[in-house]
């Protein structure tokens, strides 16, 4: 049995935000990117999926915004906040131990 994408996307919308704080905590990102780097991780994503994870995550106070001229056109970085970084250490807590059990 195969899940639908609307299933899929759902399942894996907690790893797609941890992957967007893991990379926002290394460096300024924008969807762009992200939807590129997500890629590699064999996440599909359209913007229309990724900009209102980032949007949530700003909302929530995981991320901040800066717009930035860049190549004559605006473009909006995100980086991590300190309320961020923590939940992204408390993820990477419960993933280790999430690991551990299902990979038994």
């Amino acid at each position: 049995m195969t899940l639908s994408g609307i299933d899929i996307r759902k399942f894996f919308l907690g790893f797609i935000r941890i992957h967007v704080l893991h990379h926002a905590a290394k460096e300024p990102v924008y969807g762009l990117w992200l939807i590129e780097e997500l890629a590699h991780h064999g996440y599909k994503l359209s913007p229309g999926t990724l900009y209102p994870v980032l949007h949530a995550l700003e909302a929530e106070g995981h991320l901040r915004s800066k717009k930035e001229l860049h190549g004559g056109k605006v473009r909006k970085y995100y980086r991590i906040t300190p309320k961020g970084a923590r939940m992204l250490a408390e993820s990477k807590e419960r993933i280790m131990a999430l690991v551990q059990e299902v990979m038994e």
